[in-house]
């Protein structure tokens, strides 16, 4: 029977160990976890991946319009649940040449009763065109609050980047509205 004794005993070290490895594994996976949303951001970031676009308005080029190329731009537009808002752009594409600036209007209607202030995500499609497409104006930059029943056109001012690569011939640049009255300042 003595023999026994210390061979429960290393097996009762060897679960002890286990148990601290699988411990430690549920903290690095719940940290793993944690950090991806920032460290996914920062691969879109750097990879252009995602279609993010600057939320910041970015400065007009004076460099040359490159005449000989012509991109299409397509807008489109959807709202989040919940929000009753009527939001569509006014014009469904544009022919730009790279670095020739453009405006384009959406229309918004507030169609509830309620005062609400919507907030537009950008996102640019095919994801590797997002670091080319340059907005000087946009709705997006600011809440846009609306009181119940009231209408809106919200202007868009734009370029393509030059240095778009030449196999993207079209973009898709599509905005979601989103309800952001509890989160505003307003």
């Amino acid at each position: 029977m003595m023999d026994k004794a210390p061979e429960q005993h290393k097996q009762k070290q060897a679960i002890n160990k286990t148990i601290k490895k699988l411990v430690v594994l549920v903290f690095a996976m719940f940290g793993f976890g944690f950090a991806l949303v920032p460290l996914y951001d920062v691969f879109c970031d750097i990879t252009g991946l995602n279609g993010k676009t600057s939320t910041e308005a970015a400065s007009v080029k004076e460099a040359g319009v490159d005449s000989q190329r012509t991109v299409t731009v397509q807008f489109i537009s959807r709202t989040a649940q919940g929000i009753p808002w009527q939001f569509k752009p006014m014009i469904n594409e544009v022919k730009v040449h790279p670095g020739e600036m453009k405006l384009v209007k959406f229309y918004a209607k507030n169609q509830s009763v309620r005062d609400i202030v919507g907030q537009a995500v950008p996102s640019v499609s095919p994801g590797k065109a997002a670091n080319y497409f340059q907005k000087i104006e946009c709705f997006c930059f600011n809440h846009q609050p609306l009181k119940a029943n009231e209408e809106v056109e919200m202007a868009l001012q734009f370029y393509v980047d030059e240095e778009l690569p030449e196999d993207v011939s079209t973009l898709t640049l599509s905005y979601t509205l989103y309800d952001v009255t509890e989160k505003s300042d307003s």
